[in-house]
C-alpha cells in the first residue's frame, strides 16, 4: 500500500489508541490532520500552540516511538498550528526550535477566516452595567497553587491554566470539568476565576452553583423582573457554573439557561461548568444544551493515586503550620483512597484528636481514628506476597528474582514487582531494593520506569500488569 499521509497517521492512530486513556485519545489526538507527506517527514495540523506544547510535553515519547515504527530510524514528525485570527487576515509563522526528539513545529499555521457583524446591537445590555461592581462569589482559598496536580488532575488543571490566561480566547469554551463527589471540582473552577480576577481586574466573573441559579430564577418568575435577571447574566465575562447536573428535570431554567449561554459564547465570553458525570452521561438535561456542552473541552478529574494524596496532606499541613512524620502522612494516604474531601477530613479528625486527648499525632493514634473511617480494613499487601504473585504468573522461580541474573523473564519478573511494591505498599524505594537482591533506590527509580514506559507502548505488557494488579485487589 501507498504510504500516503492519512494511512500513516491513521496506523499511528491506532498504536496510540491502544496505548493511552479513551478520554485522552478523543481530546488530543482526534481533533489533528494528517496534512502531507513528504519523504519521511509527516507534517501533521494541530488546533493551538497550546495543543502542541501539550502534545510535546506529554506524549512526544509516544509520538517518537509511533512515527519511527511507521517511516523508520529516518521518520520526522512536523506541526501546522492553527492560531486564531486577529484583525487582520494574515498569516502566522512559529519559528519554534526542534526539540531534539524529531518533532518540529515550522510550517506556516493556515488563518481562520471569522466573519463578524458589528452594526449588530446587543438589545440586553444596559448602559453602565458593567461598571457595577460584582462580587465574584469566589472562596479566595481556592488557587490553583492551593491545588496539588497530580496525573489524575493533570489536564483539567493544564487546561484551567490556558483559560485563565485567556478566558473567553482559547478553544476550551466552555471548559467542563467532571469528576466524582470530593474530588476537587469547585476549586478548582474557582481557582480560575481568582487567577483570572488577579491577571484581569476589570473582567466581570462570577461563581454561582446551579441551585442557586434555580432559585434566582424562579424568585425572578415570582417578581415579574425576568429581564433584568437575564441582562445581569448575560452581562458577565467569565460564568462559573456548578454542578449542572442539578438542571435535570427544570426544563424553564434549562432554556433560560441555554440561551444565556449562547449569548456569552457568541460574545467570546467564557463559560466554566462542572458536572457529576461526563455530558454523554448526564440524563435529565436537553439535547441541545447537551451538545453545547460538548462545543469546548471536557476534563475529568480521577481518584488521586497515593503520590498525589500524599502531597496533598502535607500541603495542608503546612498551610495549617503543622509537622507530621512521613511515616504518618503516608499512612493515612494509603488508608483513604476515595476521594479529596474524605483525605482532609481525616487529617482534621486526627488534629482534633490529638488536641483534645493531649496527644502526640503518631502512627498508633492515625490507627486508632482511621477506624472510623476505614469501612473494611483490609490487610496490607507485602512485597513478598507481590514477589510470589508475580514469579506465580510468569512461571519462575521466587529465588531467581533477587539474583544477579539478567535473563530477559527474570529482569521482567523483577522490575513488575518492583513497580507493584512501590505501588501496592508502604515501603521506601530503599526498602524496596534491599528486598530485591540488596540493590540501591536508583535501580527501583529505573525499574519502575521501565515498566510505565512499556505500559505506554506495549498493549501485551499493559495487560499482563493490569492482570496481576487485579489478583492484587482480590487479595
Amino acid at each position: 500500500m501507498e504510504k500516503t499521509c492519512t494511512n500513516v497517521w491513521n496506523s499511528c492512530l491506532q498504536i496510540i489508541k491502544d496505548n493511552i486513556p479513551a478520554q485522552s485519545f478523543k481530546t488530543w489526538f482526534e481533533p489533528i490532520k494528517a496534512l502531507r507527506m513528504e519523504g519521511s517527514v509527516l507534517t501533521i495540523q494541530v488546533p493551538s500552540l497550546f495543543f502542541y506544547e501539550w502534545l510535546e510535553e506529554h506524549y512526544v515519547g509516544l509520538l517518537r516511538k509511533t512515527i519511527k515504527k511507521q517511516l523508520g530510524d529516518e521518520g520526522r514528525l512536523e506541526y501546522n498550528i492553527v492560531v486564531e485570527q486577529s484583525s487582520s487576515p494574515k498569516p502566522y509563522t512559529t519559528n519554534m526550535p526542534s526539540n531534539g526528539n524529531g518533532a518540529e513545529a515550522k510550517h506556516q499555521s493556515m488563518p481562520i477566516p471569522i466573519s463578524i457583524n458589528k452594526d449588530i446591537k446587543n438589545p440586553f445590555v444596559i448602559p453602565g452595567l458593567k461598571k457595577l461592581n460584582v462580587d465574584p462569589q469566589l472562596n479566595r482559598n481556592y488557587t490553583f497553587e492551593s491545588f496539588v496536580e497530580g496525573d489524575c488532575n493533570r489536564l483539567a488543571r493544564s487546561a484551567g491554566y490556558a483559560v485563565a490566561a485567556k478566558p473567553g480566547g482559547t478553544s476550551f469554551n466552555p471548559l467542563m470539568i467532571y469528576g466524582g463527589v470530593g474530588l476537587g471540582k469547585t476549586h478548582l473552577a474557582q481557582a480560575i476565576g481568582n487567577e483570572i480576577k488577579r491577571t484581569l481586574p476589570d473582567k466581570l466573573v462570577l461563581y454561582v452553583s446551579c441551585e442557586k441559579f434555580t432559585q434566582q430564577f424562579v424568585d425572578a418568575l415570582k417578581h415579574n423582573n425576568i429581564n433584568d435577571f437575564v441582562n445581569f447574566y448575560q452581562a458577565i465575562d467569565v460564568l462559573i457554573m456548578d454542578d449542572v447536573h442539578n438542571f435535570a428535570g427544570k426544563e424553564k431554567t434549562q432554556d433560560f439557561f441555554f440561551h444565556i449561554f449562547n449569548h456569552l459564547h457568541q460574545s467570546g465570553k467564557q463559560l466554566i461548568i462542572t458536572s457529576d458525570k461526563a455530558p454523554k452521561d448526564l440524563a435529565g438535561l436537553e439535547e441541545r444544551l447537551l451538545s453545547r456542552f460538548k462545543w469546548g473541552l471536557s476534563a475529568d478529574l480521577q481518584v488521586p493515586d497515593l503520590e498525589t494524596r500524599m502531597a496533598i496532606l502535607k500541603n495542608k499541613i503546612y498551610q495549617d503550620g503543622i509537622e507530621l512524620s512521613n511515616e504518618v502522612v503516608e499512612y493515612v494516604a494509603h488508608n483513604i483512597d476515595n476521594n479529596v474531601r474524605e483525605l482532609e477530613g481525616a487529617m482534621v479528625s486526627l488534629l482534633a484528636q490529638s488536641t483534645l486527648n493531649r496527644k502526640e499525632i503518631d502512627l498508633n493514634l492515625a490507627k486508632q481514628m482511621l477506624k472510623n473511617f476505614v469501612k473494611n480494613s483490609a490487610k496490607e499487601i507485602s512485597m513478598e506476597y507481590i514477589q510470589s504473585l508475580v514469579c506465580e504468573y510468569f512461571e519462575v522461580p521466587i529465588e531467581m528474582v533477587k539474583s544477579q541474573t539478567r535473563k530477559r523473564e527474570i529482569v521482567q519478573a523483577r522490575q513488575i514487582s518492583m513497580y507493584l511494591a512501590k505501588a501496592h505498599t508502604k515501603s521506601s524505594l530503599k526498602s524496596i531494593g534491599h528486598f530485591f537482591g540488596g540493590r540501591d533506590h536508583s535501580t527501583v527509580i529505573y525499574a519502575c520506569q521501565t515498566v510505565e514506559d512499556l505500559i505506554d507502548t506495549d498493549k501485551k505488557f499493559k495487560g499482563y500488569v493490569a492482570d496481576i494488579q487485579k489478583k492484587l485487589k482480590m487479595s
